[in-house]
């Protein structure tokens, strides 16, 4: 019990001192899951309006596989964009694996189908509420997707913050495409491994704290979000 006090002792020291080591796996950790987001966000909001507003063969197999997808093991993810970034595969020539790109584009993988699944639900809800009008005013689909994602930004932010929190706490698919190198493609979730595994507790406690607090700040973002929808809709 003394061991571990001392050591989340320690952390707290390496937390309050700013310690380098520990802030640069921070960064590289947001750096990495911020824009694996945002690009998740840029295709799988557009991908989940479209197929809220237009009907065509195969709609319902779309929606099932989005579905689906939201609940994507981590470790499948990885092994499939290794099995694209690796050497032997189509885009090996691109020099990604082991880097932060690889970690991006896998936390993309695992990110898209939640925005583009949340978000068709979203908007096809809307769609209900607003259809009459938009036929009154002869509003072709394409026309219709802009303003209903404005319509539905705030739930689609909560949406968003679901996305990182989902992104930022993986850690088996950035593990096999990043390698967990040091200074180059050790984020947190890793480095909690890491560490914890060679007896370094004081920073996997640092780094865990850390963590911690995101998961907490992204949850009570996510739920003062609602809460302004709710009152928007009340």
């Amino acid at each position: 019990m003394e061991k571990n006090n001392n050591a989340f002792d320690v952390a707290l020291s390496l937390l309050l001192n700013l310690d380098a080591s520990l802030f640069q796996i921070v960064a590289l950790s947001l750096q990495v899951s911020i824009l694996a987001v945002l690009i998740a966000a840029v295709l799988g909001f557009p991908l989940g309006a479209a197929v809220a507003l237009w009907r065509f063969p195969g709609r319902g197999a779309m929606i099932v596989l989005l579905n689906a997808l939201m609940g994507l093991p981590p470790v499948v993810a990885g092994l499939m964009v290794y099995l694209l970034l690796s050497r032997a595969g189509p885009l090996g020539e691109w020099g990604l694996l082991f880097t932060p790109g690889a970690m991006v584009i896998a936390q993309v993988v695992l990110v898209l189908p939640i925005l583009a699944a949340l978000s068709r639900q979203k908007v096809e809800e809307l769609l209900g509420e607003y259809r009459e009008q938009f036929i009154s005013l002869g509003m072709s689909r394409p026309r219709m997707m802009p303003t209903l994602l404005w319509d539905a930004r705030f739930a689609l932010l909560t949406i968003l913050l679901a996305g990182f929190g989902r992104a930022s706490a993986e850690v088996g698919a950035v593990m096999m495409v990043g390698g967990n190198i040091e200074g180059v493609t050790r984020v947190m979730t890793t480095s909690i491994v890491l560490e914890t595994g060679k007896g370094n507790l004081p920073l996997a406690l640092g780094l865990g704290i850390v963590l911690l607090f995101l998961v907490m700040l992204i949850n009570a973002g996510a739920y003062l979000l609602g809460e302004l929808t709710r009152r928007r809709t009340g």
